[in-house]
C-alpha cells in the first residue's frame, strides 16, 4: 500500500517506487516532451505558463529574491519567469529529479539567467527560510508525496514567501465531459503515437483524476502553515494554479 496521498504510477508499491517510476517515465519521453507539450495542449500551455509567470511579478522583480522553480522538466515555466527578471537579479535556479528533461532545460538557460540543479523536490538542498518564491507548473502532481512536498516547500520558503502550483484539474459540466474524452482516449492514443512510448501517457489522465480536488488541495495547504490559499482556474478549470504564503 502507498503510504500517503501520491502519484500512483502502475506497479508502483510505495513512495520509492513511485518516484522511481515517474522518473523513469519522464527520462524516456524528455527528447519529444516539448513538442508533445504544445501539440497537445494546442499551445494553450504557453499561456498558462505566462499567466502564472505575472502572478508573481512584484517578487521576480526583486533582484535579490531567491526564485525556486521545482520540478522544471525542459525549462518552459522557467523562462516564464525570467521574463520579469532583471538582467542583474539572481539567477532563478530550476530543479529537477529528471536528468534527462534536466539536460534539455539546460540547454535553453544558457546566459538567460537561470542555473540548473539536479534535485528531489521531497528532499531539497537547500536551507531553511531561504527562498522567495516557489513555483512548480505540471510537476506537483507527480510527486510521490503530496503533504510531503507542500511541508518540503514550507521548509525552504522564507516567512511572507510564496508558493504557486500549476497543475491540471476535471472541470465539470458539460465541457468536462469533453474534456475527459479527449484526456483519456485521444490524447494518449496521440501521446503515445508521436512519443513511440504508451506508458506515459496512459498515466497523465490516471494522475490527474487521482489528483486531490481544489478544495482538498487548498485544506491541506492551510494544515500546513500557508496562509492567503486560493485557487484560480485556467481556460475554464482545466489547469489552475494554487497559491499560498509561508504565515
Amino acid at each position: 500500500m502507498m503510504p500517503g496521498p501520491g502519484a500512483k504510477p502502475i506497479g508502483a508499491t510505495d513512495e520509492q517506487t513511485a518516484a522511481a517510476a515517474v522518473r523513469e517515465m519522464f527520462d524516456g519521453i524528455a527528447p519529444r516532451y516539448d513538442i508533445l507539450n504544445h501539440v497537445l495542449s494546442l499551445n494553450i500551455d504557453r499561456l498558462w505558463w505566462w499567466r502564472t509567470a505575472r502572478r508573481f511579478r512584484e517578487v521576480l522583480a526583486r533582484p535579490e529574491a531567491v526564485v525556486l522553480d521545482l520540478c522544471c522538466g525542459t525549462g518552459d515555466m522557467t523562462l516564464a519567469l525570467l521574463r520579469y527578471r532583471q538582467a542583474n537579479a539572481r539567477p532563478v535556479i530550476a530543479a529537477d529529479f529528471s536528468h534527462q528533461m534536466l539536460v534539455r532545460g539546460a540547454a535553453k538557460f544558457v546566459q538567460r539567467g537561470a542555473i540548473a540543479i539536479e534535485a528531489d523536490a521531497l528532499h531539497l538542498p537547500l536551507l531553511d527560510n531561504s527562498v522567495d518564491l516557489i513555483t512548480t507548473a505540471f510537476g506537483f502532481r507527480n510527486l510521490a508525496n503530496y503533504r510531503a512536498g507542500l511541508e518540503e516547500f514550507h521548509r525552504v520558503l522564507r516567512p511572507g514567501g510564496e508558493l504557486g502550483i500549476l497543475d491540471f484539474s476535471e472541470p465539470g459540466g458539460v465541457l468536462g465531459k469533453l474534456y475527459a474524452f479527449y484526456f483519456r482516449r485521444v490524447l494518449p492514443a496521440i501521446g503515445s503515437r508521436l512519443s513511440g512510448v504508451s506508458g506515459p501517457y496512459a498515466y497523465l489522465p490516471n494522475s490527474v483524476h487521482d489528483f486531490p480536488p481544489p478544495a482538498e488541495m487548498l485544506a491541506t495547504m492551510a494544515e500546513v502553515g500557508y496562509s492567503q490559499t486560493s485557487w484560480t482556474p485556467y481556460t475554464f478549470g482545466v489547469a489552475g494554479l494554487y497559491f499560498g504564503v509561508k504565515a
